[in-house]
């Protein structure tokens, strides 16, 4: 099957957790058999065309006009994808896999030029990340959301909150949506053995300090705040410890501010964007990582630091509720309190036998739930659903002549609707 996969991020041009998604799904898909090509955007440090480990990558570059907003930026990118995505579709692609509301304008052109169908993942929505449509932006985005799940035959999403957010949003039928959980690949956080991560450690905290490690955007849905109060707590209780927050975003300066205003300034490490490698380091130098979402369709960095041997406390929210089990893979509090999330934090700051076992359990969860294989398996499971019900319908026959593919026969049970040659 050759699949056509759009994204509008690909590695090295990371802006969320879908470019890290689509890498280790296409490449996992690849080794299950499956022809990928991913049309991303360009990088200016990348080429524009190459051969990931078996997927074949191909980075639109941009030669537009300077967009005056976003959505128009969007616009322009999805023609960009266009262009590309007809070159490759007349090759005789399958179908088209679509990540998200930013491509859904070239997933349904390239589905309705070529009568192919299209698969559709939304990782999260505009009114979940909002708690609502408060604007006619928000309300835009939130109806492309639901266009891009009208026109897929198949809509993926990556967790059981996520299933029910989208049947309630959008009315999606419920045969449409299928769960599949997202995936880590422990190898990505390993640390060369030759590291020297004490010394690397004295750069971030004292010898005799715990460290509590945060990593991700800095936006109000990820619950900075949250933690800020619940570690003023905590260190009330237990005072040689400090907080490395890992990551950039718009509420930066105000998470800086609130710091400051709660006296805690000088116990917070705010290290901005990091690298891989310093990400993977400070993963195993830390006690106790913290994901203190407000929401949060899954929670890839639970994941992470479950691949990378720590043991992690989560807001029991959203996906993140599904993937921690509280008390045996990690922690859950209760989302948006600071309590809860402080009483939590010190538990494990103060319990090591309870940390081993958090870890040596999320370890095995990682390798047997959240596997990639696994994932691309089940992925390819709804890739041949919808390419079987499409060889059935009469889309398969309709197809434009002129793209490059083996002729087909039309099913017996819909010869009836055809009186011209099959295609």
């Amino acid at each position: 099957m050759h699949v056509i996969m759009l994204s509008w991020e690909y590695p090295p041009r990371v802006v969320g957790g879908i470019a890290r998604h689509v890498e280790d799904l296409a490449k996992a898909l690849v080794k299950q058999g499956v022809d990928v090509d991913v049309i991303t955007c360009g990088h200016d440090k990348a080429y524009e065309e190459e051969d990931d480990e078996g997927v074949k990558v191909f980075r639109v570059s941009f030669q537009n006009p300077s967009p005056p907003d976003f959505i128009t930026w969007v616009m322009q990118m999805n023609l960009n994808l266009m262009e590309r995505g007809i070159q490759r579709a007349a090759m005789g692609a399958d179908l088209v896999h679509a990540h998200d509301w930013v491509v859904a304008y070239s997933a349904k052109a390239l589905k309705h030029a070529f009568n192919i169908p299209l698969v559709g993942t939304i990782h999260a929505t505009e009114y979940g990340r909002n708690w609502g449509l408060h604007n006619d932006l928000q309300r835009y985005i939130s109806n492309v959301e639901w266009w891009l799940g009208f026109e897929s035959w198949r809509v993926i999403c990556c967790s059981e909150h996520m299933r029910q957010e989208l049947s309630w949003i959008f009315q999606l039928p419920g045969d449409k949506l299928r769960v599949i959980p997202n995936g880590v690949d422990p190898t990505r956080f390993a640390v060369s053995p030759n590291e020297d991560l004490e010394a690397f450690r004295l750069g971030w905290a004292a010898p005799d300090e715990q460290m509590i490690f945060f990593i991700g955007r800095l936006v109000h849905e990820k619950g900075v705040q949250v933690l800020l109060d619940a570690f003023s707590k905590a260190l009330a209780y237990r005072d040689k410890v400090k907080l490395v927050i890992a990551g950039k975003g718009p509420a930066t300066a105000y998470l800086k501010e609130h710091a400051q205003n709660l006296g805690i300034y000088n116990r917070v490490f705010f290290a901005g964007f990091i690298d891989d490698s310093t990400r993977n380091k400070l993963y195993k130098c830390s006690d106790v990582a913290v994901v203190p979402s407000l929401y949060e369709p899954f929670g890839i960095t639970a994941l992470e630091a479950m691949a990378s041997g720590i043991p992690v406390v989560v807001s029991d929210v959203g996906g993140l509720g599904e993937v921690v089990r509280h008390g045996v893979t990690g922690m859950k509090c209760y989302p948006g309190n600071p309590n809860s999330l402080a009483d939590n934090i010190l538990t494990l700051l103060a319990d090591q036998r309870l940390c081993d076992g958090i870890c040596a359990n999320a370890t095995s969860d990682v390798l047997t739930k959240f596997n990639w294989d696994i994932i691309a398996e089940e992925t390819s499971q709804v890739y041949d659903e919808v390419h079987e019900a499409y060889r059935a319908s009469p889309w398969a026959v309709t197809r434009p002549r002129w793209i490059s593919q083996p002729q087909e026969t039309v099913p017996p049970e819909y010869s009836r609707y055809f009186a011209h040659d099959t295609v």
